[in-house]
This record gives structure tokens, sequence and C-alpha cells, in this order.
């Protein structure tokens, strides 16, 4: 059985069908190439041997005198060429009357047999009719075997008497045996050679086909080693540009995004963590401390009172990551619709008024008379929300916040910008990752303290919209956010929900 499994595996492999698939291949080639010079040397012997009678045709006529006594053939014996062309013509011949009787006949046309006086008779009148004197008259030819099934070729025609007044019928031929003995050691080379060069080309593409995957198996072999605690693997091209580089790279990124994403669900379990516990202990420390020392119902109310606010913070923090989960993981559709983005902008800008003014900080709006968008309206204040939210915050006393909107043919840009703390550049990066706080960005504790969860929702929102948004800041002048979102579909009318009150900054 396991012998079985392993020459299953091997035959279901891709470097076997690649080198089955090259010798199959290799194969048809062979053998259809040596079928056509099988054919070509075929043709090429056959036409030899057309060109070799016809040229003993036109020396018969020159040679052979049919007289009133018979035939007789005019030839110098001492001449060693004409003899041997005399003598080869003679080897294979026929000569008869008009009406087929025969008049001279060879040893080796007896055993290919006569033909019949009716054949001849027909082959006579034929030719005569289409006899002229300038050209060579018509001739016939036929391929016929001996008793030792030995082939010959045969060319028949008529010739006239001396007198020109009386035709005869004369047929000459030549064997084909050493043409089919070349054909047959042609076939037997093949059939010996197509098999050897099949087997050295298959082992040529079994060797090949292992160098070629090499790559593909070390790919293969560095997935399997790779684990959550061994992300940092990368491999190495071949700076050859070519599939299997596209393939190593492919990999490396897939690798680079996996070790990333790793690295995000490692610190968002850190921070989740880290967020979920402080409410957690505070509340157990709470309740513990009312519970042992606590006399009064005015002590037992302010524990609860204070364990009630640290749960209202636990689940504003669950609330956010199951709303942020669903907007990342898809669940969150938008309900997109044509608003007035100023109309939005400008009222956004006057329900943080109150809160401006009580932190000290002018907050300003300047926004065009409309501006119509496609967007998800709730999502879109949910945005502007935060932005204002965060500007307000860490804007100190006497500071202002400004928010504008300029839109053009095909997009609308959104600025909030304020004179506050501002971020340092080494923190720039991470301000849309969740739970992060800008270390040192004076966010007094208890409840009114951000979960760092505000921006992420900015940044998911942007890209849900297909928008783009830019940071600027530089610490101790102001941050500016610029946000790019692209007009969307126009509708006939705007879709005027519900208004909701300010979301609680996240």
């Amino acid at each position: 059985m396991p012998r079985k499994r392993s020459h299953r595996r091997l035959t279901r492999g891709l470097r076997f069908r690649l080198t089955a698939s090259y010798a199959l291949f290799f194969a048809l080639l062979l053998i259809g190439v040596a079928a056509l010079f099988r054919a070509r040397l075929s043709t090429v012997l056959d036409n030899q041997m057309h060109d070799t009678l016809n040229q003993e045709w036109a020396a018969l006529k020159g040679y052979l005198r049919i007289e009133k006594d018979g035939p007789h053939w005019y030839y110098d014996e001492e001449d060693p060429d004409e003899s041997l062309i005399v003598l080869r013509m003679r080897r294979v011949y026929l000569l008869t009357d008009s009406n087929g009787k025969m008049i001279e006949v060879s040893t080796e046309y007896q055993d290919l047999g006569i033909d019949s006086a009716a054949s001849i008779r027909s082959q006579v009148r034929a030719a005569l009719a289409s006899y002229r004197p300038e050209s060579a008259g018509m001739s016939f030819w036929t391929e016929r075997r001996n008793a030792e099934n030995v082939p010959y070729l045969i060319r028949a025609g008529i010739v006239f008497d001396e007198r020109h007044t009386a035709p005869y019928y004369v047929a000459i031929g030549t064997p084909l045996e050493n043409n089919e003995r070349v054909l047959a050691q042609y076939t037997w080379f093949c059939v010996g050679l197509i098999p050897a060069a099949l087997f050295l080309g298959s082992w040529l593409g079994w060797f090949m086909a292992g160098r070629a995957l090499t790559p593909v198996l070390e790919v293969a072999q560095a997935a399997q080693r790779i684990s959550g605690s061994n992300l940092s693997l990368r491999l190495p091209t071949r700076q050859a540009n070519d599939e299997l580089d596209y393939l190593v790279l492919t990999f490396n990124r897939m690798i680079d995004r996996l070790e990333a994403s790793f690295q995000q669900v490692r610190q968002f379990s850190t921070d989740v963590s880290h967020e979920l516990r402080t409410p957690i202990t505070a509340i157990r420390g709470q309740l513990e401390v009312a519970l042992f020392t606590a006399k009064t119902t005015d002590q037992y109310r302010e524990a609860m009172v204070n364990s009630l606010q640290d749960i209202d913070r636990l689940s504003q923090i669950v609330r956010a990551l199951l709303l942020l989960s669903q907007a990342e993981s898809g669940q969150l559709v938008l309900q997109k619709a044509s608003v007035d983005l100023s109309d939005i902008v400008q009222d956004l800008a006057d329900q943080f008024q109150i809160p401006a003014e009580e932190a000290g900080v002018k907050l300003s709006a300047h926004v065009p008379a409309q501006s119509m968008v496609s967007v998800d309206r709730v999502q879109i204040e949910r945005m502007i929300t935060n932005l204002l939210s965060n500007a307000v915050k860490f804007t100190p006393q006497g500071g202002s916040v400004r928010i504008s909107l300029q839109p053009d043919e095909e997009s609308v840009e959104l600025v909030v910008e304020d004179t506050g703390l501002g971020i340092p550049d080494q923190y720039l990066p991470h301000i849309f990752d969740r739970f992060y706080r800008v270390p040192g960005s004076g966010t007094a504790p208890g409840p009114d303290q951000g979960l760092g969860l505000g921006l992420s929702f900015v940044a998911w929102i942007v890209k849900a919209h297909d928008g783009s948004i830019d940071v600027e800041s530089s610490p101790g002048k102001g941050t500016r956010f610029r946000i790019r979102l692209p007009l969307g579909e126009a509708h006939s009318a705007p879709s005027e929900p519900a208004r909701q009150p300010i979301m609680k900054e996240l």
C-alpha cells in the first residue's frame, strides 16, 4: 500500500506531468519529422526511377529498329557503355505488334506476367489518339511484382517501324528493390533512433523540470516552516526577472502582509487586554473596598456610582470594537445618498460651539452655500464629530479650530485644522491605529478620556468612501487633517435622516 501511494504521488506530481508532456510532444515531433522525411525520400527515389526509365525510353528509340524481317538492335558491341545500356533496357523488356501479338520478351518480364492482348490494343489506341510527331507520345506507368515479391516499375508506349507506318507496343522496366531496401533501412533507423532520442529527451526533461521547479519547492518548504512566531523568513530572488522571481516576490509580499496582520492582531490583543483590564480592575477594587470598609448607605452608593462609570466605559469599548470590527469585515454597509455636505459641516460646527467656548477655543466654519455629495450621512457625521472633538480637546485655551470645505469638479476637500499641541513626526504614522494615543498628549484620565479608536473610524470611513486622508502637524503649532471625498453619483433629492446627537469621542 505505501508503494502504491508513492507511485500515485509520483505520477500526480507536477515534475512528472511536465516531463510526460515534454516527452509526448517530443515523440510526436520526432515521429512527424521522420514520417515527413520518409515521404520525401520515397518521392525522390520514385522520381529518380521515373527519370531513369524516361532516359532509357529515349535511348531505346535510337537503338531499336523494326524492319520487315523483325526488330534489330543497332549499337557498337565493342563500346562497353552502349552495350551496358542496351543490356539494361532488354533486361525487362516486351515488344508486341498493335494487336498484342508478342514479338520479343525478356525472362524477367515474363516473371511479371505478360500483358493481355486486349489491354495492349486499348493502350495502343489511346497512344495513337494522342500521338504527336514532335512529342514523346503517351506513356503508361504501372508497378508489378514478380513471384519473389520484388517490385518493378514499368513504362509502356508505342514505337513505329522504319517506314513509320505500323505502331508497335513496347514496355521496359526497372526493379524497385533498392528503393524498398533504402526505405526499409531508413524506417528501421528511425525505429531505433526515436526511442533512444525519446529516452534521452525524457531524462533531460526530467532534469530540467527538476531544476525549474526547485524555486517552487523552496517556496513550499519555506511555507511549511512559517508560523506565527517565524514570519521574518524571506526567499531571495534569482535576479532573473522571470516568472519564478515573480512568484518569489509575490510570496514575500504575502508574508509581509501576514506579518503585518499578525503584528496587528497581537497589538490589538494587547491593547484590548489593557483597555478592558483597567476598568475591570477599577470596578473590582471599588467593590472590594466598599465590601470591607463601607459603613453607610452613601459610601455604598458612591462605590456603585464609580463602578457604573467604569462599566459604562467598558461598554463603550465593547461597542466601539464591535462597530469597528463590523466595518472592517464588510458587515457595516454604507447607505449612500445625495446630501449637502455644507449643511452637515455647518450643523456640526454649531453643535460644537458650546464645548469649544467652555474650553476657551474659537471654532469657525468656512463652507460654500452648497456642496452636494453621495455619502453615508451617519458615517460622515461620525467622521467629522471625531475630528472636531479631538481638535477641541487638544487645543489649549485661547487657540482656534477651523473647519472648511472646498469642492471642485470631481471631489470635495474637507479640512479640519487647529492651533493645538501638534503631533511629533515619529508618531504620525500610528495615529490611525486602534487604541493608539500620542505619548505626552496630556489627555486627562477619567470618564472623558478617549478610547483611541476615533481616528481608526475616521480612516475606515474615508477608505469606505474611496477617499484619501492626509495629516500635517507640527508640535506646538497645531494639526491639519485634509480629507478628499469623491462626489459620487448624483441623486434627484438629498436624503434627510433624523438628526442624531453628537457621538461621544472614541
